[in-house]
């Protein structure tokens, strides 16, 4: 996951580890310091935003997953109550029409109402 962000991302937690400053002969080299931070700043902005996309690409698959079983659960019922209706336990021709037809509906107008 890393790897697909390394262009983004300036420094690993190594590069924070091992930097060092030059020494003034007041201290270190403000400027320096000053661009080592805008460093880590930024690549923190990166890191939260990497975060929230992944958390809203995580909710919406867990709101697709929901939608989908109560699909599946919704087909699943559907099925049960034709085959009980069906006479002598045999599924005519019409049946499957019906069934297939009450599927479409409930599958594709779903998948309108989320279009809209």
């Amino acid at each position: 996951m890393i790897i697909m962000y390394q262009n983004k991302i300036k420094l690993m937690p190594q590069d924070i580890l091992e930097k060092s400053f030059k020494i003034d002969t007041r201290g270190y080299r403000l400027k320096e310091v000053d661009q080592f931070l805008d460093d880590i700043i930024g690549d923190y902005e990166q890191f939260l935003e990497i975060i929230n996309n992944l958390e809203k690409e995580k909710a919406d698959l867990l709101a697709e997953i929901m939608q989908l079983k109560q699909e599946l659960r919704n087909s699943k019922l559907s099925v049960e109550v034709a085959s009980n209706n069906s006479s002598n336990g045999e599924v005519t021709n019409v049946d499957v029409m019906r069934r297939l037809s009450q599927l479409e509906k409930m599958v594709y107008g779903s998948r309108k109402n989320d279009d809209e």
